[in-house]
């Protein structure tokens, strides 16, 4: 019996372990250098042989190791053939707003309501997600945290994934305000008795005519008395300022043209295209109004049947070469568990015809660029957070994509989830039933 009991509760205290929350790491304490690795910058630069060191959650020094091996100091991590990488952000996630999505408790993405500029998806941010926590064996560290439903969904933020709260997690907060613009197409309702074909949709024109009001009355509120606080009204100063970006969610060729006509005016100085299915079509204009675009998961059929067949794959790649600032985002079915594939994503882009290196920039330096955190992440470059990680090989490539070591602002984070132990376990016992024990 007491045998019994010991086993019952060592097998209990396992279970807990490898359904614990990982434990944030601690704050760097002494300087980090990482020796010998293939540093792939961010910008497009590449070092064979390397040598980057940060301290205090800074990268402080970047170079060759064949010329300042000296410099190394702290501990040392030995990464001759290996590749180290800034950590991939991904962008327009729902990472940590809902973790199981058939459990209602879980789902923390959306709000009642279609007019919501005042709802901040930070204060939602479940930093203990067993969900977010998955995505850093693949290298996404960052990820920008958005609501969805409505006209107006709310705004977004920054977060690192390594942190015991929200408010630890932030590393810019309510960076941008989420619209989705309304489809000028519809399928019938055949439930209704309606031609299920695409047509066009009445109600378009009034939806555009509805957020234009919105905009319009939150200026004369806010150029107003203001006697009763408006909370939604109140939101929109930032967006009017520019010191808050507009990420407005569109596919649609006239849709993305309507967009660039609001943007002009409203006067609107930082506008970002999420999606952008239909981008190839208009890059003139996207070009002429220096508009970015975050296009939609490429690993993805294409919308219509007369659309090339491998269109999602390349979009991405041509919009890049056509000079458009161009990031990947993940949205759509099972987005957050897709939200690991972002690497592979951008793989997929070199696969299409850009450079390696260009397509790193995809999810590193330029979508730090649109999200407006190019000035401390997306590249490996001196004062920049050290949000790195190292790699056995191609971070690109799935089969190559096997991290040894990942830091957070300098801080050695576990790669360990749940699924990684549980697979190490059985490893294990694999190899000690293979070596007769």
């Amino acid at each position: 019996m007491k045998i019994f009991n010991i086993t019952f509760i060592l097998a209990f205290i396992s279970v807990l372990g490898l359904n614990a929350q990982q434990m944030p790491a601690a704050k760097q304490s002494e300087a980090v250098s990482i020796v010998g690795a293939t540093a792939h910058i961010g910008n497009g630069e590449v070092i064979e042989n390397s040598l980057i060191i940060f301290e205090d959650g800074k990268i402080t020094s970047v170079g060759d190791a064949s010329a300042a091996a000296s410099q190394a100091k702290g501990e040392i991590f030995n990464a001759e053939g290996k590749h180290v990488y800034p950590g991939f952000i991904a962008p327009n996630a729902t990472l940590g707003l809902v973790e199981i999505d058939a459990v209602r408790a879980t789902d923390d993405e959306d709000e009642i309501g279609e007019m919501l500029p005042h709802i901040r998806s930070l204060v939602a941010y479940n930093a203990e997600s067993q969900v977010t926590e998955t995505m850093r064996p693949n290298g996404v560290l960052l990820g920008q945290i958005a609501p969805r439903g409505g006209f107006i969904s709310g705004t977004s933020s920054i977060v690192q994934f390594d942190a015991w709260n929200w408010e630890d997690a932030a590393v810019k907060k309510d960076d941008g305000l989420h619209i989705n613009w309304p489809n000028s197409v519809r399928r019938g309702r055949w439930w209704m008795g309606e031609d299920p074909g695409v047509k066009p949709s009445k109600e378009y024109q009034e939806n555009i005519i509805k957020l234009k009001s919105f905009f319009a009355e939150a200026k004369a509120y806010l150029a107003g008395d203001q006697k009763e606080n408006n909370l939604p009204y109140l939101a929109m100063e930032a967006v009017f300022s520019g010191d808050k970006k507009v990420y407005v969610h569109v596919n649609g060729e006239k849709e993305i043209l309507d967009v660039i006509q609001f943007k002009k005016d409203e006067e609107l100085a930082n506008l970002v295209i999420v999606g952008a299915y239909d981008g190839l079509k208009v890059i003139d204009e996207l070009k002429a109004n220096d508009i970015p675009v975050l296009t939609g998961r490429p690993h993805s059929l294409p919308n219509r049947d007369d659309d090339d067949y491998d269109l999602p794959y390349k979009l991405a790649s041509q919009l890049a070469k056509e000079g458009i600032l161009v990031g990947i985002e993940g949205s759509g079915s099972m987005e957050r568990m897709n939200s690991r594939n972002l690497p592979f994503y951008a793989g997929t882009a070199a696969a299409y015809g850009l450079d390696k290196e260009e397509a790193l920039k995809l999810i590193t330096s330029n979508t730090a660029k649109i999200l407006g955190i190019d000035d401390f992440a997306g590249t490996l470059e001196e004062g920049k957070d050290a949000t790195l990680f190292i790699s056995e090989g191609d971070a690109l490539d799935m089969r190559t994509n096997i991290l040894t070591d990942a830091f957070i602002q300098g801080r050695k984070i576990s790669l360990d989830t749940r699924q990684t132990k549980l697979w190490k376990r059985y490893m294990e016992k694999y190899e000690r039933q293979e070596a007769g024990e």
